[in-house]
Protein backbone atom coordinates (compact mmCIF):
# COMPACT_ATOMS: atom_id res chain seq x y z
CA UNK A 1 0.00 0.00 0.00
CA UNK A 2 2.88 2.74 0.62
CA UNK A 3 4.77 1.27 -2.17
CA UNK A 4 8.10 0.98 -0.28
CA UNK A 5 8.70 -2.65 -1.47
CA UNK A 6 6.25 -4.95 -3.34
CA UNK A 7 3.91 -6.89 -1.36
CA UNK A 8 5.18 -10.36 -2.47
CA UNK A 9 8.60 -8.99 -1.35
CA UNK A 10 6.90 -7.94 2.34
CA UNK A 11 5.43 -11.47 2.92
CA UNK A 12 8.21 -13.24 1.78
CA UNK A 13 9.76 -13.58 5.18
CA UNK A 14 6.80 -15.94 6.03
CA UNK A 15 8.88 -18.62 3.82
CA UNK A 16 11.96 -18.15 5.73
CA UNK A 17 13.58 -21.44 6.48
CA UNK A 18 13.35 -20.13 10.43
CA UNK A 19 9.88 -20.15 10.35
CA UNK A 20 9.76 -23.43 9.85
CA UNK A 21 12.46 -24.30 12.18
CA UNK A 22 10.19 -22.56 14.77
CA UNK A 23 7.16 -24.77 13.42
CA UNK A 24 8.50 -28.22 13.24
CA UNK A 25 10.02 -27.45 17.20
CA UNK A 26 6.69 -26.40 17.86
CA UNK A 27 5.38 -29.63 16.96
CA UNK A 28 8.21 -31.29 18.43
CA UNK A 29 7.02 -29.99 21.77
CA UNK A 30 4.16 -30.16 22.03
CA UNK A 31 4.24 -33.94 20.84
CA UNK A 32 6.45 -34.41 24.05
CA UNK A 33 3.43 -32.56 26.27
CA UNK A 34 0.34 -34.50 24.88
CA UNK A 35 2.52 -37.92 25.16
CA UNK A 36 3.76 -36.73 28.97
CA UNK A 37 7.66 -37.41 27.71
CA UNK A 38 8.44 -33.81 29.51
CA UNK A 39 6.80 -34.82 32.80
CA UNK A 40 8.56 -38.09 32.64
CA UNK A 41 11.81 -36.57 32.33
CA UNK A 42 11.00 -34.15 35.08
CA UNK A 43 10.57 -36.86 37.43
CA UNK A 44 12.85 -38.93 36.52
CA UNK A 45 15.22 -36.03 37.67
CA UNK A 46 13.77 -35.63 40.93
CA UNK A 47 13.96 -39.50 41.59
CA UNK A 48 17.84 -39.55 41.21
CA UNK A 49 19.15 -40.84 44.63
CA UNK A 50 21.39 -38.18 44.80
CA UNK A 51 18.32 -35.71 44.88
CA UNK A 52 16.54 -37.66 48.03
CA UNK A 53 14.72 -35.43 50.46
CA UNK A 54 17.50 -32.63 50.88
CA UNK A 55 15.79 -29.59 50.34
CA UNK A 56 18.95 -27.86 48.34
CA UNK A 57 19.16 -30.64 46.59
CA UNK A 58 15.38 -30.78 45.88
CA UNK A 59 15.87 -26.93 45.01
CA UNK A 60 18.78 -27.95 42.41
CA UNK A 61 16.76 -30.80 40.64
CA UNK A 62 13.75 -28.70 40.23
CA UNK A 63 15.84 -26.14 38.32
CA UNK A 64 17.53 -28.42 36.35
CA UNK A 65 14.87 -30.47 35.11
CA UNK A 66 12.97 -27.16 34.04
CA UNK A 67 16.34 -25.40 32.13
CA UNK A 68 16.93 -28.65 30.34
CA UNK A 69 13.16 -28.90 29.48
CA UNK A 70 12.78 -25.29 28.35
CA UNK A 71 15.62 -25.69 26.13
CA UNK A 72 13.20 -27.57 23.70
CA UNK A 73 9.93 -26.96 24.94
CA UNK A 74 8.39 -23.82 25.18
CA UNK A 75 9.41 -21.79 28.89
CA UNK A 76 5.81 -21.20 29.35
CA UNK A 77 4.76 -24.77 28.58
CA UNK A 78 7.70 -25.82 31.31
CA UNK A 79 6.92 -23.75 33.62
CA UNK A 80 2.64 -24.62 33.81
CA UNK A 81 4.48 -28.66 33.74
CA UNK A 82 6.96 -27.27 36.83
CA UNK A 83 4.32 -25.42 39.09
CA UNK A 84 2.32 -28.08 39.66
CA UNK A 85 5.06 -30.55 41.05
CA UNK A 86 6.49 -27.31 43.28
CA UNK A 87 3.15 -26.62 44.50
CA UNK A 88 3.25 -30.55 45.43
CA UNK A 89 6.21 -30.83 46.95
CA UNK A 90 5.64 -27.44 49.23
CA UNK A 91 2.30 -29.23 50.61
CA UNK A 92 4.39 -31.74 51.75
CA UNK A 93 6.82 -29.53 53.20
CA UNK A 94 3.66 -27.92 55.30
CA UNK A 95 2.77 -31.40 56.42
CA UNK A 96 5.90 -32.10 57.75
CA UNK A 97 5.95 -29.04 59.80
CA UNK A 98 2.33 -29.88 61.14
CA UNK A 99 2.70 -33.13 61.87
CA UNK A 100 5.84 -32.12 64.41
CA UNK A 101 3.29 -29.32 65.75
CA UNK A 102 4.44 -26.07 63.55
CA UNK A 103 2.81 -24.10 61.59
CA UNK A 104 3.60 -21.98 58.77
CA UNK A 105 1.78 -19.87 56.01
CA UNK A 106 3.99 -20.73 52.56
CA UNK A 107 3.15 -17.48 51.59
CA UNK A 108 5.46 -16.09 54.15
CA UNK A 109 7.89 -19.30 53.60
CA UNK A 110 11.34 -17.94 52.68
CA UNK A 111 11.75 -21.53 50.82
CA UNK A 112 8.06 -21.41 49.17
CA UNK A 113 9.38 -18.25 47.85
CA UNK A 114 12.99 -19.31 46.14
CA UNK A 115 11.61 -22.82 45.02
CA UNK A 116 9.16 -20.86 42.59
CA UNK A 117 11.42 -18.06 41.74
CA UNK A 118 14.17 -20.99 41.10
CA UNK A 119 11.32 -22.38 38.59
CA UNK A 120 10.92 -19.04 36.70
CA UNK A 121 14.15 -18.34 36.25
CA UNK A 122 15.13 -21.57 35.12
CA UNK A 123 12.56 -22.05 32.82
CA UNK A 124 13.74 -18.50 30.81
CA UNK A 125 17.24 -20.16 31.89
CA UNK A 126 17.06 -23.04 29.75
CA UNK A 127 15.53 -20.91 27.00
CA UNK A 128 19.28 -19.65 25.89
CA UNK A 129 20.14 -23.44 25.20
CA UNK A 130 19.32 -23.91 22.04
CA UNK A 131 17.89 -21.93 19.26
CA UNK A 132 14.50 -22.81 19.02
CA UNK A 133 14.57 -22.55 23.05
CA UNK A 134 12.71 -19.30 22.86
CA UNK A 135 12.26 -16.97 20.21
CA UNK A 136 14.53 -14.53 20.79
CA UNK A 137 17.39 -16.83 19.63
CA UNK A 138 15.73 -17.59 16.27
CA UNK A 139 14.98 -14.12 15.91
CA UNK A 140 18.54 -12.77 15.87
CA UNK A 141 19.13 -16.19 13.75
CA UNK A 142 16.66 -14.75 10.83
CA UNK A 143 18.04 -11.38 11.40
CA UNK A 144 21.66 -12.60 10.85
CA UNK A 145 20.76 -14.33 7.78
CA UNK A 146 18.45 -12.08 6.02
CA UNK A 147 20.74 -8.86 6.91
CA UNK A 148 24.24 -9.86 6.59
CA UNK A 149 23.95 -12.96 5.04
CA UNK A 150 25.62 -14.86 8.19
CA UNK A 151 24.57 -18.46 9.44
CA UNK A 152 25.07 -19.48 12.25
CA UNK A 153 24.23 -23.27 12.92
CA UNK A 154 22.48 -25.72 15.45
CA UNK A 155 25.80 -26.28 16.63
CA UNK A 156 27.81 -23.70 17.30
CA UNK A 157 24.54 -21.85 18.88
CA UNK A 158 24.65 -24.83 21.26
CA UNK A 159 28.33 -24.16 22.14
CA UNK A 160 27.65 -20.93 23.74
CA UNK A 161 24.21 -21.64 24.59
CA UNK A 162 25.47 -24.22 26.95
CA UNK A 163 28.02 -22.24 28.66
CA UNK A 164 25.18 -18.91 29.40
CA UNK A 165 22.83 -20.96 30.64
CA UNK A 166 25.06 -23.00 32.94
CA UNK A 167 26.88 -19.91 33.94
CA UNK A 168 23.33 -18.10 34.70
CA UNK A 169 22.22 -21.47 36.34
CA UNK A 170 24.63 -21.13 38.90
CA UNK A 171 24.39 -17.48 39.46
CA UNK A 172 20.47 -18.03 39.91
CA UNK A 173 21.11 -20.86 42.53
CA UNK A 174 23.53 -19.28 44.34
CA UNK A 175 21.70 -15.56 44.77
CA UNK A 176 18.36 -17.80 45.19
CA UNK A 177 19.60 -20.01 47.81
CA UNK A 178 21.35 -17.21 50.11
CA UNK A 179 18.08 -15.24 49.88
CA UNK A 180 15.76 -17.92 50.86
CA UNK A 181 17.42 -20.79 52.81
CA UNK A 182 15.38 -24.15 54.08
CA UNK A 183 15.62 -24.32 57.58
CA UNK A 184 15.50 -27.85 57.82
CA UNK A 185 18.11 -30.63 56.46
CA UNK A 186 15.15 -32.77 55.42
CA UNK A 187 12.00 -33.17 53.69
CA UNK A 188 9.58 -36.01 54.79
CA UNK A 189 7.59 -36.71 52.28
CA UNK A 190 8.92 -35.58 49.04
CA UNK A 191 10.36 -38.75 47.84
CA UNK A 192 7.04 -40.30 48.20
CA UNK A 193 5.34 -37.22 46.44
CA UNK A 194 7.67 -38.05 43.60
CA UNK A 195 7.49 -41.66 43.49
CA UNK A 196 3.27 -41.55 43.76
CA UNK A 197 3.28 -38.75 40.47
CA UNK A 198 5.96 -42.00 38.46
CA UNK A 199 3.29 -44.03 39.27
CA UNK A 200 0.94 -42.05 37.96
CA UNK A 201 2.33 -42.14 34.36
CA UNK A 202 2.66 -46.12 34.54
CA UNK A 203 5.25 -47.42 31.59
CA UNK A 204 6.51 -45.77 28.64
CA UNK A 205 3.64 -45.96 25.92
CA UNK A 206 3.81 -46.21 22.55
CA UNK A 207 3.30 -42.98 22.14
CA UNK A 208 6.00 -41.97 23.80
CA UNK A 209 8.60 -44.16 22.86
CA UNK A 210 7.72 -42.83 19.03
CA UNK A 211 8.05 -39.27 20.24
CA UNK A 212 11.57 -39.97 22.08
CA UNK A 213 12.46 -41.51 18.90
CA UNK A 214 11.65 -38.74 15.94
CA UNK A 215 12.81 -35.88 18.71
CA UNK A 216 16.83 -37.89 19.16
CA UNK A 217 16.61 -38.01 15.02
CA UNK A 218 15.77 -34.13 14.53
CA UNK A 219 18.49 -33.23 17.23
CA UNK A 220 21.03 -35.58 15.83
CA UNK A 221 20.33 -34.28 12.41
CA UNK A 222 20.53 -30.88 14.17
CA UNK A 223 24.05 -31.23 15.53
CA UNK A 224 25.47 -33.52 13.02
CA UNK A 225 27.38 -30.55 10.95
CA UNK A 226 29.05 -29.23 13.72
CA UNK A 227 31.01 -32.84 14.43
CA UNK A 228 31.35 -33.68 10.61
CA UNK A 229 33.45 -30.19 10.23
CA UNK A 230 35.28 -30.96 13.69
CA UNK A 231 35.89 -34.34 11.42
CA UNK A 232 36.36 -33.45 7.66
CA UNK A 233 36.52 -29.55 7.93
CA UNK A 234 34.93 -26.57 8.19
CA UNK A 235 35.22 -26.69 4.13
CA UNK A 236 34.53 -30.47 3.53
CA UNK A 237 32.35 -31.59 0.58
CA UNK A 238 30.64 -33.69 3.14
CA UNK A 239 29.74 -31.22 5.18
CA UNK A 240 28.84 -28.94 1.99
CA UNK A 241 26.64 -31.99 0.71
CA UNK A 242 24.92 -32.24 4.15
CA UNK A 243 24.23 -28.98 4.74
CA UNK A 244 22.19 -28.89 1.36
CA UNK A 245 20.08 -31.81 2.31
CA UNK A 246 19.62 -31.76 5.72
CA UNK A 247 19.74 -27.96 6.72
CA UNK A 248 18.09 -27.01 10.37
CA UNK A 249 14.79 -26.20 9.27
CA UNK A 250 14.37 -29.66 7.13
CA UNK A 251 15.62 -31.76 10.10
CA UNK A 252 12.71 -30.07 12.16
CA UNK A 253 10.51 -30.72 9.43
CA UNK A 254 11.56 -34.44 9.43
CA UNK A 255 11.19 -34.91 13.24
CA UNK A 256 7.68 -33.42 13.02
CA UNK A 257 6.66 -35.50 10.26
CA UNK A 258 7.68 -38.82 11.79
CA UNK A 259 5.02 -37.86 14.31
CA UNK A 260 2.27 -38.47 11.83
CA UNK A 261 3.65 -41.74 10.53
CA UNK A 262 5.14 -43.75 13.39
CA UNK A 263 1.78 -45.26 14.13
CA UNK A 264 -0.03 -45.99 18.05
CA UNK A 265 -2.19 -48.45 16.88
CA UNK A 266 -2.19 -49.23 13.38
CA UNK A 267 -5.27 -50.99 12.81
CA UNK A 268 -7.18 -47.84 14.67
CA UNK A 269 -5.07 -45.32 12.27
CA UNK A 270 -4.10 -43.70 15.29
CA UNK A 271 -0.72 -41.60 15.53
CA UNK A 272 2.03 -40.60 17.60
CA UNK A 273 0.40 -36.90 17.50
CA UNK A 274 -3.04 -35.92 15.63
CA UNK A 275 -3.57 -32.97 13.24
CA UNK A 276 -5.18 -31.23 15.91
CA UNK A 277 -3.00 -31.66 18.61
CA UNK A 278 0.08 -30.27 16.25
CA UNK A 279 -1.61 -27.00 15.33
CA UNK A 280 -2.94 -26.44 19.06
CA UNK A 281 1.00 -26.43 20.07
CA UNK A 282 1.80 -23.62 17.16
CA UNK A 283 2.30 -20.63 18.86
CA UNK A 284 0.76 -18.73 15.54
CA UNK A 285 1.06 -15.23 17.48
CA UNK A 286 4.82 -15.92 17.76
CA UNK A 287 5.48 -16.78 14.45
CA UNK A 288 3.79 -13.88 13.07
CA UNK A 289 5.70 -12.00 15.14
CA UNK A 290 8.73 -13.54 13.67
CA UNK A 291 7.94 -12.97 10.35
CA UNK A 292 6.66 -9.32 10.78
CA UNK A 293 10.04 -8.63 11.84
CA UNK A 294 11.87 -10.43 9.56
CA UNK A 295 10.16 -8.40 6.97
CA UNK A 296 10.28 -4.77 8.91
CA UNK A 297 14.16 -5.93 9.42
CA UNK A 298 14.31 -6.27 5.40
CA UNK A 299 12.75 -3.29 4.44
CA UNK A 300 14.56 -1.19 6.70
CA UNK A 301 17.72 -2.66 5.14
CA UNK A 302 16.20 -2.22 1.37
CA UNK A 303 15.88 0.95 1.68
CA UNK A 304 18.77 1.90 3.83
CA UNK A 305 17.10 3.24 6.69
CA UNK A 306 18.93 0.69 8.82
CA UNK A 307 22.20 1.82 7.79
CA UNK A 308 21.10 5.45 8.04
CA UNK A 309 20.14 4.59 11.70
CA UNK A 310 23.20 2.77 11.96
CA UNK A 311 25.57 5.23 11.11
CA UNK A 312 23.47 7.58 13.87
CA UNK A 313 24.28 5.23 16.70
CA UNK A 314 27.82 4.98 15.70
CA UNK A 315 28.33 8.59 15.71
CA UNK A 316 26.54 9.02 18.60
CA UNK A 317 28.62 6.57 20.38
CA UNK A 318 32.30 9.11 19.68
CA UNK A 319 32.09 7.49 15.90
CA UNK A 320 34.62 4.91 16.67
CA UNK A 321 33.19 2.71 19.42
CA UNK A 322 34.80 -0.25 21.11
CA UNK A 323 32.83 -3.76 20.29
CA UNK A 324 32.57 -3.53 24.45
CA UNK A 325 30.57 -0.54 24.19
CA UNK A 326 28.58 -1.25 21.50
CA UNK A 327 27.75 -5.00 22.88
CA UNK A 328 27.25 -3.51 26.04
CA UNK A 329 24.94 -0.74 24.88
CA UNK A 330 22.72 -3.26 23.09
CA UNK A 331 22.79 -5.88 25.40
CA UNK A 332 21.57 -3.50 28.47
CA UNK A 333 19.28 -1.90 25.71
CA UNK A 334 17.82 -5.24 25.09
CA UNK A 335 17.31 -6.52 29.01
CA UNK A 336 15.70 -3.24 29.65
CA UNK A 337 12.89 -3.37 27.02
CA UNK A 338 12.64 -7.23 28.01
CA UNK A 339 11.50 -6.30 31.24
CA UNK A 340 8.96 -3.89 30.16
CA UNK A 341 7.55 -5.54 27.47
CA UNK A 342 7.89 -9.12 25.36
CA UNK A 343 11.04 -9.70 24.63
CA UNK A 344 10.05 -11.16 21.61
CA UNK A 345 9.23 -7.58 20.47
CA UNK A 346 12.61 -6.14 21.97
CA UNK A 347 14.86 -8.41 19.70
CA UNK A 348 12.48 -7.58 17.04
CA UNK A 349 12.89 -3.78 17.82
CA UNK A 350 16.47 -3.70 18.26
CA UNK A 351 18.01 -6.54 16.40
CA UNK A 352 18.03 -4.57 12.84
CA UNK A 353 19.78 -1.14 14.50
CA UNK A 354 22.25 -4.01 16.07
CA UNK A 355 23.46 -5.23 13.00
CA UNK A 356 24.01 -2.16 10.90
CA UNK A 357 25.62 -0.33 13.88
CA UNK A 358 28.10 -3.43 14.39
CA UNK A 359 28.34 -3.54 10.46
CA UNK A 360 28.88 0.41 10.17
CA UNK A 361 31.70 0.33 12.60
CA UNK A 362 33.60 -2.39 11.27
CA UNK A 363 32.90 -5.04 13.63
CA UNK A 364 31.45 -8.83 12.79
CA UNK A 365 27.43 -8.36 13.81
CA UNK A 366 27.71 -12.17 15.19
CA UNK A 367 28.44 -11.07 18.86
CA UNK A 368 26.27 -8.58 19.63
CA UNK A 369 22.93 -10.09 17.83
CA UNK A 370 24.00 -12.87 21.00
CA UNK A 371 24.24 -10.86 23.45
CA UNK A 372 20.65 -9.08 22.76
CA UNK A 373 19.46 -12.32 22.50
CA UNK A 374 21.09 -14.02 26.01
CA UNK A 375 19.94 -10.83 27.44
CA UNK A 376 16.61 -10.42 26.34
CA UNK A 377 16.15 -14.03 28.40
CA UNK A 378 17.23 -12.18 32.15
CA UNK A 379 13.72 -10.78 32.61
CA UNK A 380 13.75 -11.61 36.28
CA UNK A 381 12.26 -8.53 37.85
CA UNK A 382 9.03 -8.66 37.56
CA UNK A 383 6.08 -10.77 36.93
CA UNK A 384 4.98 -9.06 33.38
CA UNK A 385 8.73 -9.30 31.91
CA UNK A 386 8.33 -12.88 31.12
CA UNK A 387 5.18 -15.91 30.96
CA UNK A 388 7.29 -18.47 33.76
CA UNK A 389 7.25 -15.45 36.27
CA UNK A 390 3.66 -14.50 36.03
CA UNK A 391 2.70 -18.09 36.52
CA UNK A 392 4.73 -18.66 39.44
CA UNK A 393 3.98 -15.13 41.40
CA UNK A 394 -0.25 -16.12 40.96
CA UNK A 395 0.63 -18.67 43.71
CA UNK A 396 0.62 -15.86 45.88
CA UNK A 397 3.85 -17.15 47.58
CA UNK A 398 6.07 -14.22 46.35
CA UNK A 399 6.54 -10.77 47.33
CA UNK A 400 7.31 -8.46 44.95
CA UNK A 401 9.52 -6.53 46.58
CA UNK A 402 11.76 -10.46 46.82
CA UNK A 403 11.08 -10.68 42.95
CA UNK A 404 12.36 -7.64 42.19
CA UNK A 405 15.56 -7.84 45.01
CA UNK A 406 16.22 -11.00 43.52
CA UNK A 407 16.12 -10.03 39.70
CA UNK A 408 18.14 -6.95 40.20
CA UNK A 409 20.93 -9.51 41.63
CA UNK A 410 21.10 -11.74 38.69
CA UNK A 411 20.13 -9.31 36.05
CA UNK A 412 23.20 -6.86 36.87
CA UNK A 413 25.31 -10.05 37.83
CA UNK A 414 24.39 -11.83 34.62
CA UNK A 415 24.62 -9.51 32.64
CA UNK A 416 28.58 -7.95 33.27
CA UNK A 417 29.79 -11.23 33.96
CA UNK A 418 28.23 -13.62 31.57
CA UNK A 419 26.91 -12.05 28.38
CA UNK A 420 29.07 -9.26 27.51
CA UNK A 421 32.24 -11.33 28.28
CA UNK A 422 30.82 -14.29 26.34
CA UNK A 423 29.51 -12.40 23.56
CA UNK A 424 33.19 -10.46 23.59
CA UNK A 425 35.27 -13.32 23.71
CA UNK A 426 34.02 -16.70 23.37
CA UNK A 427 31.24 -16.08 20.14
CA UNK A 428 33.99 -14.12 17.89
CA UNK A 429 36.51 -16.98 18.62
CA UNK A 430 33.73 -19.02 17.71
CA UNK A 431 32.38 -17.77 14.50
CA UNK A 432 35.85 -15.85 13.72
Amino acid sequence: ATGVVKVGDAFLAFANPMIFLFLGGFILAKAMMTNGLDKRFAYWILSRPWVGSNPKRIFLAIGLAAALCSGWVSNTATAAMMFPICLGLLTSIKEMFAVNGRTIELSEYKYATGLMLMTAYACSIGGVLTPIGTPPNLIMLGLLDQMADIHISFFEWMVWGTVAMICYFVLAFIVLTKMFPADVDKIDGAEEFIKAKIAELGNWTRAQKNTLFAFVVAVTLWVAPGFISIVFGGESSVLKMYDRLFPEAVAAMIGALLLFILPVNFKKREFTITWKEAMDGIEWGTLILFGGGLSMGYMMYKTGLSAWVGDLIVTSMGGEPGQFVMISAFCIMSLILSELTSHTAATNMIGPLAITAAVSAGFSPVPVCVGIALSASLGFMLPVSTPPNAIVYASGYIPMTKMIRAGVYVDVIGIALVTIPLAIYLVSFIVG
